[in-house]
């Protein structure tokens, strides 16, 4: 499956986070499946390191508005890049071009990853798809959401989006779904 992976720009080598996100990174590959991030630093950077040395194919999604706001560059260990003007068109490459996205801790970029995402999914623009949220902290921020927002999240939103406690674990849940 094509597996797209969300996640914050924050983390650096050598910290917990982009270890978490380089072992994902690496068990998408050893699973056989082609990962796209973000492409540039932190979880993009992490998880597109784990799966090119795992042997797998990484495809990095970027844009000019993103290199216009911050002066990166895909990271080395993009195979292969698609690159696009907008942040808008990225988003849309991200969430229209997967089988499936886990997101990994991040800000408001992960979470509008997320939000388009399911979104998406909730209007019928998308099949459903499987959308891990992957961290602890993901699932405390969307049990605040469904509490203050009750009656706006019916339950069949609500199954759309999946926990997983930590990386080898969404991985886990991914091969139980045929896509």
């Amino acid at each position: 499956m094509n597996i797209s992976v969300f996640g914050g720009s924050h983390p650096q080598p050598g910290s917990l986070a982009y270890a978490e996100a380089y072992e994902l990174g690496k068990l998408l590959a050893l699973a056989g499946h082609t990962v796209l991030t973000g492409g540039y630093i932190g979880t993009m950077e992490a998880v597109s390191r784990g799966a090119n040395e795992a042997g797998g194919h990484v495809i990095g999604v970027t844009s000019a508005d993103i290199e216009a706001w911050r002066a990166v560059k895909p990271n080395a260990w993009v195979q292969e890049e698609r690159r696009f003007v907008t942040l808008q068109e990225r988003l849309n490459e991200l969430v229209l071009a997967c089988d499936a996205a886990i997101a990994l801790p991040g800000g408001p970029g992960t979470l509008t990853e997320i939000a388009l995402t399911w979104n998406l999914m909730i209007v019928h623009s998308t099949p459903p798809k499987p959308l891990i949220l992957t961290g602890a902290g993901w699932k405390s921020v969307m049990e605040l959401f469904y509490n203050s927002f009750d009656v706006y999240i019916p339950q069949i939103q609500r199954d759309l989006l999946l926990f997983a406690p930590d990386a080898k674990t969404s991985v886990a849940m991914l091969q139980t779904i045929n896509p």
